[in-house]
Formats: structure tokens, C-alpha cells, sequence
């Protein structure tokens, strides 16, 4: 299987086409509706449910846009779906909700994110719903092992490795130097068989990219791009953007 064509043919709207300052917010319905009014693909981040449901949301716990605390993977799909998002009547979607509204108008870029504890139910639950989606849809993850979940539980779909050069960052601090150094390079790349790889834009250019894309033919998407200097970064290095904070 190839990266299909339409992954890179526009930009893809990094959590919808969202914009707080006019009440959008990132992952929710109207920052999908406005990313289908541009004609942009969207990335969404799905986090699992404490009864299974894959969920459509960046952070693993509460508080910094919606209403409450604690992981999200410790919540039922229904708690979740209660909470209320600040300056907004908006509530949570879970895939399935997501996929009745976009209905194939645009590609869907999936981020499957993951405790790295090896708990693979996420990937299942996106399995079980994409099989009746016939939209344009891919799915991708930083965790080695939930690409190659990717693989092993959804063979029809194309799926991609989200990767930067080094992962010192506080975001990272919670994993293990073996889980970190695991990410590195794109070393599990062979295992996985990625279709292809998104690269944080700052780090680019790279050698475990520029080899992914130019030796083996994997089409490369560049995040999260914010500036002029970014959208040239993307331009020069990358097939496509995965932008925010702007209209293309």
C-alpha cells in the first residue's frame, strides 16, 4: 500500500480549524465544520475512555480547556461528553461522532495517543469504527508499538509515525530514557511499515526523514506550522503542513 495521494494534497488543519479568540476550539465541532468549509483535511487526537470509546481530545487529563480534572482513560464516555468546554456550549466527540459529521467531505489525519503502556483497546475501538467509514482517513502515532497496532488491527488504512528529532522537552519527561531513545530515528520504522512519517518543523531538516522520503518513498508532513519562517520550512523540506493559527 502507498500514502494516497490526497494526504498532501492541501493542508491539514492541526485540531480542526479552530481559532479560541472567535469561541472555536481545538478537537471540537466547529473547528471540524470550519476545516470542511476551507476544503482542509483535519488532524484530530483521539484518547481512550474508561468504557472504550475512543474520544476525540489532544490532552490525556481535564482542566486546561474543559471543565474537571483527572485522565480522561479514568472516565466513562458519557462523563466525558458532560463536560463543559470554557466559553463554549461545544462538548466533547467521541470517532464516531466525528465521522457521522465529516461523512468523507474531507480526509481525516488521526493521532492515536497513548500512555506507552502497550494498552493497544484505542487502536481497536478505531478499528471497529473506521471499518464502516468509507471516508479518506489515516492514522498515526509517536508510539512505536501503537503503529504497529496500526498495522496489525487496521491493515486497510494507511498509517504514519509522528516524530521530532530528540524528545528532552518537559512533555516527554514522564517516558523512560529506553521509551525515549525507542522513538529516536525512527528506528522501529521497519517493523511498523509506515505509509508516512509527520516531523515537527523545527527540527527539520533531518536525516531519519529526508531518508524515509527520499529513500524509501514515504510522503512527509511537517507540524505544527504557525509562522512565515515555518511555512517556509514546510515548503522546502516537507510534502505538506499540518498548520494552525492561519488560513492557507
Amino acid at each position: 500500500m502507498r500514502a494516497p495521494d490526497w494526504l498532501t494534497a492541501r493542508p491539514v488543519a492541526h485540531r480542526g480549524l479552530h481559532d479560541i479568540s472567535r469561541g472555536i476550539v481545538e478537537n471540537m465541532p466547529g473547528a471540524v465544520q470550519a476545516a470542511i468549509a476551507g476544503n482542509f483535511a483535519i488532524e484530530v487526537d483521539i484518547q481512550l475512555s474508561a468504557d472504550g470509546e475512543a474520544m476525540v481530545h489532544h490532552d490525556h487529563e481535564l482542566g486546561r480547556l474543559a471543565a474537571g480534572s483527572g485522565l480522561l482513560r479514568d472516565k466513562t464516555a458519557a462523563e466525558l461528553k458532560s463536560a463543559a468546554f470554557r466559553d463554549t456550549a461545544e462538548r466533547m466527540m467521541s470517532l464516531s461522532d466525528l465521522c457521522a459529521m465529516v461523512a468523507g467531505r474531507v480526509p481525516l489525519v488521526i493521532e492515536v495517543k497513548s500512555l506507552f503502556d502497550g494498552d493497544r483497546r484505542l487502536v481497536g475501538r478505531m478499528a471497529e469504527v473506521l471499518a464502516s467509514y468509507a471516508g479518506p482517513a489515516v492514522g498515526m502515532s509517536f508510539d512505536p508499538d501503537q503503529v504497529l497496532a496500526l498495522r496489525r488491527l487496521l491493515p486497510s488504512r494507511p498509517r504514519g509515525i509522528v516524530a521530532q528529532r530528540s524528545y528532552e522537552d518537559s512533555y516527554w519527561s514522564k517516558l523512560t530514557p529506553e521509551q525515549r531513545d525507542g522513538m529516536l530515528h525512527l528506528r522501529r520504522g521497519l517493523q511498523a511499515r509506515p505509509h508516512f512519517v509527520a516531523f515537527k518543523v523545527d527540527h527539520l531538516p533531518a536525516p531519519a526523514p529526508w531518508l524515509a522520503r527520499n529513500v524509501f518513498g514515504c510522503p512527509l508532513l511537517t507540524w505544527t506550522v504557525r509562522t512565515p519562517d515555518q511555512r517556509a520550512r514546510a515548503a522546502r523540506y516537507a510534502d505538506q503542513m499540518i498548520f494552525e493559527g492561519f488560513v492557507p
